[in-house]
């Protein structure tokens, strides 16, 4: 028998039933994408249950025959229980991940925004190497990105930058990169050749929709201005820059790279977007007692990775995990295994509470 209750799985295929009945009667446009939606989440759970139930069965007979009095069934039966007892196995594991809680941002594109952090300009050459990697990164996936604002500094390291990376799924990839990157190697600007360590910070934030949150117009102050940088500093690209402060939470948001039209809109995407987040952290703070999971936490004060150029390693101190593979990491390509490591390493601690919880 199957971990999961019975009762549980039945009320799955039942609803799964009920959801195909109602789309073949004709229901109305808005209805009818809710329910497909649904219906299409719901599918590969309920051919998994139906392939569980099955092999169940089989398993029972082969192990009736098994036990036997006819020896030429009785051996057949023996040698193929092993096979039907991993395929059990194994759909068991799948059912149990189809059923782990899932984040309702998962599918979302995102925003990230990379700041230098401890280490001054080799912080800020740091932080346009990590964003040249997510930008990479995205490019392999077939995902779009958008530079929303970005503060560069004489070197052509950003202070600040802040994109928006669209696409399928994209959230669900990069969430867990939200925290202190760390970075130790001999700055350009070294004339002694002496490692230096330096840090940035990322946070990737789900981007949120209209529908998500109700922005009231009388709680936005929007300023119009003039991008004039300080001397050096390559930040005046237009004369249209547009600010906007949400006054109940006191977030602002600058962006200066466009049109002021497009400046308003790129503005509100990403304030939009950090008010959804709160939201979001709101909401996990009330279960944060109980989990101790700190991957994906999205803790921007954690020290999540360091990148050792002398030693050309990777290291995420999360999962201790470490790949001799900088360059590659760097360029984007050697990512998707930390990604990939991550994402598994998280659902590894969900099935652990699930057994733990019921």
């Amino acid at each position: 028998m199957s971990s999961v209750p019975a009762a549980k799985l039945d009320r799955l295929v039942d609803r799964w039933k009920t959801i195909q009945a109602e789309l073949n009667s004709g229901v109305e446009q808005a209805r009818f994408v809710t329910l497909s939606k649904e219906f299409a989440e719901l599918n590969p759970v309920v051919a998994t249950i139906n392939s569980l139930r099955r092999t169940e069965a089989e398993l029972a007979d082969a192990r009736a025959l098994a036990k036997g009095r006819d020896e030429e069934f009785a051996e057949l039966a023996e040698a193929e229980l092993p096979e039907l007892e991993a395929r059990l196995a194994k759909l068991e594991h799948d059912l149990r991940i189809h059923l782990l809680p899932r984040d309702v941002a998962d599918e979302r594109s995102a925003i990230i925004e990379v700041r230098a952090g401890t280490g001054g300009d080799e912080a800020a050459l740091f932080a346009a190497d990590l964003l040249r990697m997510y930008v990479r990164f995205a490019e392999l996936q077939g995902w779009k990105t958008e530079i929303i604002s970005e503060s560069e500094n004489a070197l052509g390291g950003y202070k600040e930058v802040i994109a928006s990376i669209t696409g399928k799924g994209v959230f669900a990839k990069l969430k867990f990169e939200s925290g202190v990157h760390r970075v130790q190697r001999v700055p350009a600007t070294e004339a002694s050749g002496r490692i230096h360590t330096s840090a940035a910070t990322v946070a990737v934030l789900p981007e949120a929709e209209e529908v998500d949150l109700v922005i009231r117009p009388e709680d936005l102050r929007i300023d119009t201005m003039r991008a004039g940088g300080a001397g050096g500093q390559h930040v005046n690209k237009t004369e249209s820059a547009v600010r906007i402060v949400h006054i109940p939470t006191g977030l602002m948001v600058v962006s200066m790279e466009k049109s002021q039209h497009q400046n308003r809109r790129l503005a509100m995407q990403v304030l939009r977007s950090r008010l959804y987040e709160l939201e979001r952290r709101r909401t996990a703070d009330a279960r944060a007692a109980q989990r101790k999971d700190q991957v994906g936490s999205g803790d921007r004060s954690q020290r999540i990775r360091t990148y050792s150029f002398p030693q050309g390693r990777v290291t995420d101190h999360r999962i201790n995990m470490t790949l001799h593979k900088l360059p590659q990491v760097l360029e984007g390509p050697g990512l998707e295994e930390l990604v990939d490591a991550l994402s598994a390493n998280h659902q590894a601690t969900l099935l652990a509470e699930l057994d733990t919880h019921g």
